[in-house]
């Protein structure tokens, strides 16, 4: 409607002008006075000025328009009670254009505030800065975790503690890093978390900082106490007996009545050194496991070619008898995959693993353990030991790493947890995934190897 008035009035001016220009030809044409051609062309000029005027005045509307919204001014308003109708129209369609923007912005202000308040209330501190340092957002948890009530720059950082500062600027997008911070007020562990978002005039790093010093203390407490009881059902097992059988051998010669023994209590006595003997040997056993555990040497790398790495520890292992029917296989790709290891160290990984599968095999039919070789998405090479056994329950598959957990009548209870000790140590980790009735998956999980 606003575009049809505008055009109608443009287009009467315009004939207007036309139809003068024609009367105006027609009169010098026919000879006619000279006063009524001046008249005529007065008449022209005039029509020629109503019609600037009348297009300049709809031009600054719009343009009055325009730099409202540029200078985010919503209380600009146009009057709707005009007797030139066409304007009246478009006063009122800018009004209802200034009227959504205007509620846009609101919600826009709505949102803005509410995602703010989300922030400030989080537990989690978040903090984002661009690429020459400067903080353009610090939450309430961020200040709080270090320890400074206004931050603008990150060199700030720099002045309570260098460490978290070199860690900060040196972290990529994408990676996560658990860093030791101290405030003067004692060390914490925070987690860092990073991601980089660009917005129309610079990139922006989004920081997420969390203190996990209450959640590691707690996992190494609840480490330790399962530790604990492990040791001490072990110990307890060994001294039990040892006290009970010392016990009766002193009863043997405390109530003695004659010089000499009779041969019965020589032979229980000898029976019952040999129940010490054979305990306090299981004992020194025990601790001498305990010692591999507490005592692994650092890990001498080396390139390792999976393939053959892996066709020579099924070799070895095959020696070895075992009941019922188990078949290996081997799947390797890319078929000249490496890893960057301790040969000798992560052998005893991979024949701890396979023995461990070929055991909860045995007596299977159709018993399969495949070791299998690959990239992960993420790069870094992998190897999986993967059997078709029972699986493992879950709340074994909780214990199976603490050590001296075992459920074997025979076995330490050190082999999984050692190694596992020995993946950390290569800075990488040992995984385990399991189905009850179905295939048991360990990984071992490898740094990647940079070329």
């Amino acid at each position: 409607m606003v575009s049809k008035n505008l055009y109608l009035n443009i287009i009467f001016r315009v004939s207007a002008l036309a139809a003068i220009a024609l009367l105006f030809g027609w009169m010098i044409f026919q000879g006619i006075s000279k006063l009524l051609i001046v008249i005529v062309i007065s008449v022209f000029i005039g029509v020629i000025m109503e019609l600037v005027h009348f297009l300049n005045k709809t031009n600054r509307k719009i343009a009055y328009f325009f730099d409202a919204i540029r200078n985010e001014d919503s209380t600009l308003h146009f009057p709707v009670y005009t007797r030139n109708k066409s304007l009246k129209e478009l006063n009122i369609s800018l009004n209802k254009v200034n009227e959504l923007i205007k509620s846009i912005k609101i919600e826009q202000r709505e949102q803005e505030q509410y995602f703010q308040t989300i922030l400030e209330h989080i537990s989690i501190g978040i903090i984002s800065y661009n690429e020459k340092g400067y903080i353009s957002l610090a939450n309430t948890a961020a200040k709080k975790l270090l320890c400074y009530e206004q931050l603008t720059h990150i060199e700030q950082l720099r002045r309570v503690d260098k460490n978290f500062y070199v860690a900060l600027k040196e972290i990529s997008p994408g990676e996560r890093k658990v860093v030791s911070f101290n405030p003067g007020l004692g060390q914490v562990q925070l987690s860092l978390k990073t991601s980089l978002f660009k917005t129309t005039h610079e990139n922006l790093m989004l920081v997420a900082i969390q203190d996990i010093k209450t959640e590691l203390e707690e996992k190494e407490l609840d480490s330790w106490i399962k530790l604990i009881r492990v040791l001490t059902h072990e110990i307890m097992n060994t001294i039990a007996p040892i006290t009970s059988v010392s016990e009766m051998l002193l009863g043997y010669y405390v109530n003695l009545k004659e010089d000499n023994p009779s041969q019965k209590i020589i032979d229980n006595t000898i029976r019952g050194l040999e129940v010490i003997n054979e305990r306090g040997k299981g004992l020194i056993s025990f601790v001498d496991s305990y010692r591999k555990l507490t005592r692994l040497p650092q890990p001498i790398k080396k390139p390792i070619q999976v393939q053959k790495f892996c066709k020579k520890i099924i070799t070895l292992i095959s020696i070895e008898p075992v009941e019922g029917n188990v078949d290996f296989d081997i799947i390797i790709h890319p078929e000249n995959m490496e890893v960057f290891a301790d040969e000798e160290q992560i052998s005893q990984v991979l024949i701890n693993l396979i023995k461990n599968s070929r055991e909860a095999l045995a007596g299977e039919k159709n018993g399969k353990v495949i070791i299998v070789g690959r990239i992960d998405d993420y790069g870094s090479p992998r190897i999986e030991v993967i059997d078709n056994g029972p699986g493992i329950s879950p709340e074994i598959a909780n214990k199976i790493f603490i050590p001296f957990f075992t459920t074997k009548e025979s076995g330490s209870g050190i082999g999984l947890s050692l190694s596992r000790q020995i993946m950390q140590l290569h800075g990488g980790s040992l995984k385990v995934k399991t189905t009850p009735e179905g295939e048991t998956v360990f990984s071992m999980h490898f740094q990647k190897v940079s070329r």
